[in-house]
């Protein structure tokens, strides 16, 4: 089993690029949705955050206290590295029994901080997902309904672009001009020589193209 890991800034792409994979029948560990069940699930990482924000982690509905953790860790560095260092190793644990627990030719792993939390030494082969800096803000406050403001300081908390390319092993644009299949197909057969064409899939012919 091959395993390849999905990073990129945020308004990137990544989960766009990790989409077209399942449509291929590729599992894809989606960290962010694995931390968010950590933070909810595990009383031990919820107790740390309530106790490290001052605030409780869930709100009234029980579900996850997102503007709280958001505006704690968009303080600045040092504050993001106190949430990644309580939630990470948690879902690391998560990752490698998922990878351990695949029995298909390839599987992927969504990241944005594939490198800064060292996931990159669990898979094999590691893609960045790359766009402009306006591009991806652009996305993000469609998507998210952030300030532009709040964006910004969210981007300058991870690892620049341009570094995460020099680190991948393969990198893919997401620039709304050049196709994401053809990249994507070309890096696979490249880094792992699986063809994603000749591999069963879900819905080869959907919206994403």
């Amino acid at each position: 089993m091959n395993s390849i890991g999905i990073t990129g800034g945020i308004g990137s792409g990544k989960s766009y690029v990790c989409h077209i994979l399942e449509e291929y029948g590729i599992p894809v560990f989606y960290t962010d949705a694995e931390a968010q069940k950590e933070m909810l699930e595990n009383k031990d990482i919820h107790d740390a955050l309530t106790k490290l924000t001052g605030q409780p982690a869930t709100d009234a509905a029980g579900q996850l206290n997102k503007p709280v953790i958001s505006c704690y860790i968009a303080r600045g560095e040092a504050y993001a590295q106190k949430v990644n260092a309580i939630v990470h190793p948690a879902v690391r644990t998560r990752m490698k029994k998922w990878l351990a627990e695949r029995k298909e030719p390839l599987a992927a792993v969504e990241c944005a901080l594939l490198f800064e939390a060292g996931y990159q030494k669990d898979v094999d082969y590691t893609i960045a997902v790359s766009a402009p800096e306006d591009i991806r803000t652009e996305r993000v406050m469609k998507r998210d309904r952030h300030s532009r403001k709040h964006i910004m300081k969210m981007m300058a908390l991870q690892m620049p672009d341009a570094e995460k390319a020099a680190r991948a092993d393969a990198v893919i644009i997401n620039d709304n001009t050049q196709p994401l299949r053809p990249q994507i197909e070309k890096a696979i057969a490249r880094l792992t020589g699986l063809h994603l064409q000749d591999m069963p899939n879900k819905d080869r012919e959907g919206k994403h193209l």
